[in-house]
This record gives C-alpha cells, sequence and structure tokens, in this order.
C-alpha cells in the first residue's frame, strides 16, 4: 500500500530553523491579493514596511521552506503520485500576533492517517518557536484519490454548517488571471498551479489556484470587514477546500458573527457560489472563547 499508516505515524519528527523578513511577507500579502486599490492606506498597510501588519495565515509560508503537501509527501511510509494529491483543509492556532521579522525553530510530523475509503488524508502538524516561546501550530491535511480502503479510522468530519439566517456580511474578492503564478512565490512550486499539462494530467482543465491563496484572501476579507485591519484579533482559522478555484475567479466572502467567532464560506461567484462554496471555516477570535489548542 503506497500509504503505510503505522510508518508514517511511527516516523521521528522533522526539526527545521527558519527566517522571514518584511520582504516575505509583502510578497505573501500581494500573493493573496492586498494592495488593490494601490493608494488605498488600508491597503498599504499590508504592502508598506513602516506599521506592517502580519497576516496571521502567513504562518503557512513563513521560512519558505518545503510547502506543507509536498513535505507530507515525503514522510516515511508515504509513496504517492503527486498528481493525485490535493490539499483538503488547513488548520491553524496563533499563540501570539507574528512579527514582520523573526527566526524559528519548526517541528513536524504526521499526526493522522485517516482512510476515507475513496481516498487517505494525512495530517501534518508543524509547531514553530522562537526564543520567546510557541509562535503558532498548525495542521495541513493531505487529501490522496484512490488510497483509502484499507479498513482504517475515517477520522472526525471536518465540515462546518452554515449557520441559520443570512449572513452578517457579504464582500466580493476578484482574483488575477495570473494570481497562483504570484502566490506560489512564496514557496509552494506544485506544478499543478502553474503547468496546464500537469493540470490534464490531474484531472483538471487548467491550473487552479492554490487552496492556501483562497485561505488567506478569505481571511484577510474577514478581517478587513468586521476588525478594521486589526491582524492581532485572530487566535485560530480552521478552513476545509470544498471545491476549487481557478485563477481569474471572482470569491464571494460570507460571513456570520457568533460566540466563538465568524463562520465563514467562500464561493466562486462564476460557478454559482452559493451552490457548492470552494471553502467553509471559522475564525476563531481573541476574547471570544474561541478554541485554545489545535488537534
Amino acid at each position: 500500500m503506497p500509504v503505510d499508516a503505522p510508518a508514517a505515524l511511527a516516523a521521528a519528527p522533522r526539526t527545521e530553523r527558519i527566517t522571514w523578513d518584511h520582504q516575505d511577507v509583502q510578497l505573501y500579502h500581494l500573493g493573496v491579493g492586498a494592495g488593490v486599490p494601490a493608494t488605498d492606506p488600508r491597503e498599504l498597510r499590508y504592502v508598506l514596511e513602516a506599521g506592517l501588519r502580519v497576516l496571521p495565515s502567513f504562518a503557512t509560508v513563513a521560512g519558505a521552506g518545503v510547502p506543507g503537501v509536498i513535505d507530507g509527501l515525503s514522510r516515511p511510509g508515504v509513496d504517492v503520485d503527486l498528481a493525485r494529491v490535493l490539499h483538503g483543509g488547513q488548520r491553524l492556532l496563533v499563540h501570539r500576533p507574528l512579527p514582520p521579522r523573526g527566526t524559528a525553530t519548526v517541528t513536524s510530523r504526521i499526526t493522522a492517517v485517516h482512510d476515507k475509503g475513496t481516498a487517505a488524508v494525512l495530517v501534518l502538524r508543524r509547531e514553530a518557536a522562537d526564543a520567546d516561546g510557541p509562535l503558532w501550530t498548525d495542521d495541513a491535511e493531505i487529501y490522496v484519490r484512490g488510497e483509502g480502503g484499507w479498513g482504517g479510522e475515517r477520522g472526525p468530519s471536518a465540515r462546518t454548517p452554515e449557520p441559520a439566517g443570512p449572513p452578517g456580511a457579504v464582500v466580493e474578492r476578484r482574483t488575477r488571471e495570473d494570481q497562483a503564478l504570484l502566490y506560489r512565490l512564496s514557496g509552494d512550486p506544485n506544478p499543478l498551479h502553474a503547468d496546464p499539462a500537469f493540470a490534464a494530467r490531474a484531472g483538471f482543465d487548467r491550473p487552479l489556484l492554490h487552496g492556501l491563496c483562497t485561505y488567506g484572501l478569505t481571511l484577510k476579507a474577514v478581517v478587513d470587514t468586521l476588525y478594521d485591519g486589526d491582524v492581532t484579533r485572530v487566535r485560530e482559522y480552521r478552513a476545509r477546500f470544498t471545491g476549487v478555484v481557478y485563477p481569474g475567479e471572482s470569491l464571494r466572502v460570507r460571513m456570520w458573527e457568533g460566540p466563538r467567532g465568524v463562520t465563514v464560506t467562500a464561493g466562486a461567484v462564476e460557478r454559482g457560489d452559493t451552490r457548492a462554496p470552494v471553502l467553509t471555516g471559522v475564525v476563531g477570535i481573541r476574547g471570544t472563547g474561541a478554541t485554545e489548542a489545535a488537534g
């Protein structure tokens, strides 16, 4: 079996040292749609050095190491074709606000392997800390098509039910035709997002936008719309990637505020976003009783 769950779970953790600076943060923000309009002060706070704010989702690319999905496929017990792999979801817990420059030690390991019947789902956890203590914990869910059915644990459902009633806020964000080409410069060179021939081999009409680009774009929409760009309000952000996004499409982001934070969905306007959202998730806000631990 290409996915050997016991071997993947028993493998020793890996540790690496990462660094980043304001230019890495600025590039990431441009990759998730910041800076438009280019003269808007609310956008410039993400792309100018003076008073630079750091979206918590930057943690998913900080240090520009091996992307979580590709990293997970290089672990003992995992030998699969990249063309059969999708990013199924992401969960991020921010222990304190991210600085615009820093150095951290990241420890990573496979913490779960789920049998979904038609697919296997690997959970790769990364824990980052600097000299002052823990910075963030994130879990990447790696969905491997065709590798389930060995009788393993199915694992928890990642579905986030949509709240009753209309959303409290709705915004639209248009992605650029070259959005994936820009975003990949932050450290995810997966050819699925750039090479038409590889995308066709994976069963798609054309290259897809990175799930983590949609993840960051959606978080920015929430922070800008509900919290006036106060990135320090975000404590946790978990999302499931329920569909694909093609560069150039517009995303309609719906938000429902509640006692645990913000329930959010994002859908591709051009393909009937209300019927089939491409992302569903929850943004936990400090001071709202949001979950205090990932996993």
